[in-house]
């Protein structure tokens, strides 16, 4: 401990211990600074995120459109589950789908290549490809440290919503992977 502080301890604990007159504090709810009806309570985001997953290891992520309260597949991505990534070992190289690919469900959307084996990640529903993840041109080995987060592979436009109706929730999902 150094020097000063071993010199202002003392003092600062007799303050401290001290009892101050409340006659003149007043008790105010926090709330009462804000306007009414300003107040937030903690909350989870109003945009939240709903995974579905495939029996192939794929996944597809959905937002909530934030305005009605539906999980929306305005633009939802699809990636490779963390159980396919751990399988494949360390990536190498990942092969992105191109802007505009219309594909249907169960056709491959892009690739996975590890110092193992290659895999097609197979989309979970039938659309047509907005995006890639450039990232992953860089760095395919993001796959393995973030493969159901940003490692994702592509965003694309949903066809047909009623697919998704089709696909896994995670507690599925997992049953599917234990059985393994």
């Amino acid at each position: 401990m150094s020097a000063v502080a071993r010199s202002v301890r003392p003092f600062a604990s007799r303050v401290l211990s001290q009892k101050l007159p409340l006659a003149g504090v007043r008790r105010v709810s926090p709330a009462a600074g804000f306007p009414r009806g300003s107040v937030r309570s903690f909350s989870q985001s109003p945009f939240m995120e709903v995974k579905k997953y495939t029996e192939s290891h794929e996944w597809i992520e959905l937002a909530d459109d934030g305005k009605t309260g539906e999980f929306a597949p305005t633009h939802p991505k699809i990636g490779i589950t963390e159980y396919a990534a751990k399988s494949l070992g360390d990536v190498v190289f990942v092969e992105l789908p191109e802007v505009d690919l219309e594909v249907n469900a169960g056709e491959p959307v892009g690739a996975v290549e590890s110092v193992k084996s290659a895999s097609d990640v197979l989309s979970p529903v039938a659309g047509k490809v907005i995006q890639g993840n450039a990232i992953l041109e860089d760095k395919a080995k993001f796959i393995n440290e973030s493969p159901e987060g940003d490692a994702w592979i592509a965003e694309i436009e949903v066809s047909d919503a009623s697919e998704l109706d089709g696909l896994l929730d995670a507690a599925a999902y997992k049953e599917t992977i234990d059985e393994e």
